[in-house]
């Protein structure tokens, strides 16, 4: 069974990959974030990384809902993902 960081993570990378396939998002997430598609693919499993997935979606409900939908989660996943992982939110700019 997975401990509550570990169920976290395994949440916000089912919300990073449904960003990825998101091509009108994903390119407000990356801008966003500083992040460039390489750095996000090869920092895609960092807490701190996961935790600013979280912070963009959410955002806006409507992002939280729609992933959730289409990553199969419940709506207060994302919610209790973030609070389970580790700092404070990131500062975009």
């Amino acid at each position: 069974m997975l401990h509550d960081g570990e169920a976290a993570e395994t949440v916000a990378l089912h919300a990073l990959g449904w960003i990825a396939g998101n091509d009108e998002l994903l390119p407000v997430f990356l801008g966003a974030s500083g992040l460039r598609p390489a750095d996000l693919l090869g920092r895609a499993a960092e807490p701190e990384v996961l935790a600013s997935v979280l912070d963009f979606l959410l955002m806006d409900d409507a992002w939280v809902i729609a992933c959730c939908d289409g990553a199969g989660l419940g709506y207060q996943s994302l919610r209790r993902a973030r609070q389970a992982l580790p700092g404070a939110a990131p500062e975009w700019g």
